[in-house]
């Protein structure tokens, strides 16, 4: 059976972006992170003995999808004809698939994030995110200021100042969303933010955490245990979504602090 076919009978879609929750025009960043949030979902270590077969193999077929998609000709071949070469060095090798996702996800530390953040913001590699979620979002900054790294809502306008900057330079087009946004729109973007702060801190509270990073290092590490935890890091923002988007802002990032804090734990 061919891995489309796997795919097909294992995730409930031969689609390998489908399987990986991206957009066929996912950016390798995005690839990779779809492939580590999917990944913890079912990595073997997350069940009992009796399931371990089944998750074993479903995170072997999840491996090879990663590396379809993240080898540029493979990936290519893929968009172009809608198939996979079965014979390609990256399905046919025997590859310690488990081995090989630890090596992509390695272990940080708390003092890890923090130290990115700083080095993060005003970097050419925040420049290059901002001006790539302009583009992605069309210029809406409701999900600009979402998907941006270590954006909080008191920043926003050092973002929409380097968005102009680039508009200016002719680097990124000129959206509507982002030239004639309304002050209603900016307004309630502003209230919802404080909102979901206010959200967090009495999550925060209910958590039993004070403030700082020795609480929160605290809290990790004797939930780290748990072999559960990290299913809760990945339904959090089902459960507490706007409080946990403000926890995700209150550290270096939103899509990376997520990554960040499910390989601290792993």
């Amino acid at each position: 059976m061919g891995l489309l076919e796997l795919c097909e009978e294992v995730f409930g879609t031969a689609d390998l972006y489908r399987v990986l929750g991206v957009r066929r025009e996912a950016s390798d960043g995005e690839v990779r992170r779809g492939y580590h949030k999917v990944s913890l979902q079912v990595h073997p270590d997350r069940v009992g003995e009796g399931d371990k077969e089944d998750a074993t193999r479903r995170f072997q077929i999840l491996g090879k999808v990663y590396s379809i998609l993240s080898d540029k000709d493979q990936r290519a071949v893929y968009d172009e004809q809608g198939t996979v070469d079965e014979d390609s060095p990256v399905l046919t090798q025997d590859r310690d698939w488990e081995s090989y996702w630890r090596l992509l996800f390695k272990k940080i530390s708390l003092e890890d994030i923090q130290a990115f953040e700083k080095t993060y913001k005003g970097s050419e590699e925040e420049l290059a995110d901002i001006k790539q979620a302009y583009l992605d979002f069309k210029g809406d900054m409701d999900q600009i200021m979402e998907s941006v790294l270590c954006a909080q809502y008191t920043e926003e306008p050092r973002i929409r100042n380097i968005i102009q900057q680039a508009i200016d330079a002719g680097e990124v087009p000129s959206y509507n969303a982002f030239v004639k946004e309304s002050k209603q729109k900016m307004n309630a973007r502003k209230r919802r933010a404080q909102e979901e702060a206010k959200e967090a801190e009495m999550s925060r509270k209910e958590l039993g955490l004070d403030e700082g990073v020795d609480s929160l290092k605290a809290a990790i590490q004797l939930s780290a245990s748990s072999s559960t935890f990290q299913a809760t890091l990945v339904s959090s923002s089902a459960k507490w979504p706007r409080a946990w988007r403000t926890l995700k802002r209150s550290c270096p990032s939103s899509l990376k602090m997520l990554n960040l804090l499910q390989e601290l734990v792993h």
